[in-house]
């Protein structure tokens, strides 16, 4: 029952997109609904529904608190580029990811590679992410916490103390 409710939603979505990018031109249905079905079959194969359910609220809150938090920090980092004293500490810290090795991890990654000031570059297996930052002084592990736990949320897993719990 799962799979096939997560059949569905895909393949509407996929097939909305085909409307965003083909307009609702009746004559183009036949192709949309075959690329639809096509896209739909390679992404169940790529990317099975999981146990854990999105939550679009609170995706959409990680949209919103990320394109704010993207505001903030670009304009910081341009007022401390454009400072004559350029007020930088530059460094590297440590982050203890609670995300296991998954596309979650993945996406946590990417998303915080895109906050201005902050860059994650690399990991080892025990999960620690060294993050390559403009100002050591700011709480840039803080944000990293409350960034991991929000998008843990978000993608439907459970969150108790900063910690994901199960995989």
């Amino acid at each position: 029952m799962r799979s096939a409710l997560a059949a569905i939603v895909r393949l509407v979505g996929f097939l909305a997109l085909w409307f965003v990018l083909d307009g609702p031109r009746l004559a183009g249905l036949p192709v949309g609904m075959f690329t639809a079905g096509l896209a739909t079959w390679t992404s169940l194969r790529l990317l099975p529904p999981g146990r854990d359910r999105p939550r679009f609220a609170t995706l959409a809150l990680l949209a919103v608190r990320f394109v704010w938090q993207s505001a903030v920090a670009g304009v910081d980092v341009a007022r401390r580029s454009l400072d004559p004293r350029l007020p930088l500490r530059p460094g590297f810290v440590e982050y203890s990811i609670h995300l296991p090795p998954s596309l979650a991890r993945s996406a946590f990654l990417t998303l915080s590679s895109l906050l201005p000031g902050t860059l994650p570059t690399g990991s080892d297996e025990d999960g620690v992410v060294l993050i390559h930052c403009l100002d050591v002084g700011q709480p840039v592990l803080a944000q990293m916490t409350a960034e991991e736990m929000l998008l843990t949320q978000a993608l439907g897993g459970e969150v108790k103390g900063g910690k994901r719990l199960g995989s």
